[in-house]
């Protein structure tokens, strides 16, 4: 993996990360594809929409169909018909979030599938190894993704043990030479001198690129925020900077800002199945009564299939209707949205505006949703 550094506009970035797969230009947004499929999309719909890159997750990809077939099978772009760049995480954070039977020590953790309860382990070793069968192109370290609320010693304690693994990580990519890029994690909960520790130590190490990691478990909206402004500018300025998990249009605005390269998130698609679409002027929740007759497009300023082929007043009938269409086009609104409005971030990095679009993007954003 090669990364490149085109043009900043204050903290803003412009770049291009080089894969064996393609080039994928920052800042990017990468839809979910939890188990090698984004949610309400075909491969080939996806691909239209033209995102250079997507998410698989290690968890849930090792219980099914396994590691052992993806490998077997050329691995995860060839199983899924994926022609572009794969990010995958680790696993770690879903071990965490999805088993209620788990037990961590020095070596790894034991947990319990949440699918039929089977028994697995996952170590830093055991992830490496998932992802490269994967045949990711990036891969993430394992690390140890604490909750919200515990207090700043148990958070210590954990940030600690994340550094250890980050080091085994590392260790177990080095020693396999079909291993991809490989991203360390930075963790210490919403405490800044914690932050600021775990950003030294993970930058220390030669990662490919950093991520903030451990937001979006539940902390307050503006402490987000704090441990993501706090965070970014103690990162490597040579390296992709990738925030994990997050989130809102507005978020990647300000995520943008604080100088982050990567982002991914589940919103666009989950919001999406429950009739919450995202438009240049707000959000839209198609199923409330006014949209009954509305012939108008979804959003006017929008080219994606969805907003030119159908009508408001159409989306609410199917998706009233419990039919599968309403998934389907929603879904191509709102990830054709999040990936609109990262060309559009670029383009006005690349003409040092990108402050006066932040500004224009959010004073346009009037909430339609009653």
């Amino acid at each position: 993996m090669k990364f490149s550094l085109h043009q900043t506009d204050g903290a803003a970035r412009r770049g291009t990360i080089t894969t064996r797969h393609g080039t994928i230009e920052t800042p990017v947004f990468m839809p979910v594809g939890t188990r090698a499929s984004v949610k309400g999309l075909t491969t080939d719909q996806l691909a239209r929409l033209g995102p250079e890159i997507i998410l698989c997750n290690t968890y849930h990809l090792m219980l099914r169909p396994g590691d052992e077939l993806l490998e077997k099978v050329g691995g995860v772009h060839r199983f899924m018909g994926w022609g572009g760049s794969v990010l995958s995480d680790s696993g770690g954070f879903q071990v965490f979030s999805l088993s209620t039977i788990r037990k961590v020590r020095e070596e790894g953790v034991e947990f319990r599938s949440h699918i039929d309860g089977s028994q697995h382990f996952l170590s830093p070793e055991r992830s490496i190894e998932i992802q490269s069968r994967m045949g990711v192109d990036i891969a993430m370290a394992f690390d140890e993704c604490p909750p919200h609320g515990i207090s700043e010693t148990e958070t210590e304690t954990s940030m600690e043990l994340t550094h250890r693994w980050a080091r085994r990580s590392l260790a177990a990519r080095d020693a396999r030479p079909d291993a991809p890029a490989l991203f360390g994690i930075v963790q210490g909960g919403v405490y800044p001198a914690l932050r600021r520790r775990s950003a030294a130590e993970i930058s220390s190490m030669p990662f490919d690129g950093v991520a903030i990691g451990g937001v979006s478990v539940g902390e307050p909206k503006a402490a987000m925020l704090e441990v993501m402004h706090g965070t970014a500018p103690l990162l490597p300025v040579d390296r992709p900077r990738y925030l994990m998990g997050v989130g809102t249009p507005e978020d990647l605005l300000d995520g943008v800002a604080a100088g982050i390269d990567m982002f991914d998130c589940v919103m666009p698609t989950r919001n999406a199945r429950n009739g919450s679409l995202f438009t240049s002027r707000g959000k839209v929740s198609i199923k409330n009564a006014r949209y009954v007759a509305d012939e108008g497009p979804l959003d006017p300023e929008c080219r994606c299939v969805t907003c030119t082929t159908v009508s408001r007043a159409y989306l609410r009938h199917l998706f009233l209707s419990d039919e599968i269409a309403a998934s389907v086009y929603n879904t191509i609104h709102n990830i054709s949205f999040y990936l609109d409005l990262m060309r559009s971030i670029r383009h006005a990095i690349a003409l040092g505006s990108f402050q006066r679009f932040r500004e224009g993007f959010l004073s346009r954003l009037t909430s339609e949703t009653s």
